[in-house]
This record gives C-alpha cells, sequence and structure tokens, in this order.
C-alpha cells in the first residue's frame, strides 16, 4: 500500500464518473496521503477474519445466551 499521486487520483477518479481537474487530483492526494502513511507500517499483517465480508453474518446472528 503506497500514498497515492495525483495522476492516480484521476484516473480513479474518471473511472468512477466524477472527473476532477489536475489541482483538485493533488490536493486530495495531499490530503489522504498521511492516512496511508499511518497504516504502512502494518499493511499486509492484519488477520483475514478482520475482512468485512462476514458482516452480515454476524449482523443476523443470534446472540449466545
Amino acid at each position: 500500500m503506497t500514498r497515492p499521486v495525483p495522476d492516480q487520483i484521476k484516473a480513479m477518479a474518471e473511472v468512477a464518473g466524477v472527473p476532477v481537474s489536475d489541482e483538485v487530483a493533488a490536493r486530495i492526494a495531499n490530503s489522504i496521503g498521511p492516512a496511508f502513511d499511518g497504516f504502512a507500517p502494518i499493511a499486509g499483517s492484519l488477520p483475514f477474519d478482520l475482512e468485512p465480508a462476514t458482516f452480515l453474518v454476524a449482523q443476523t446472528g443470534k446472540a449466545a445466551s
């Protein structure tokens, strides 16, 4: 997981149907970059069971009595 650069932000925005200017892409990259830096030390080390795909199972399950 690496800090995104403005070109990547611009490409992702275009794919999502929300094209942005170069200036806006740079601002987005600068604003979310610190979050990527913060998670870098643990990237790829979280247990797979923390994956949210089981959310519905946990949400609809009954509590143990």
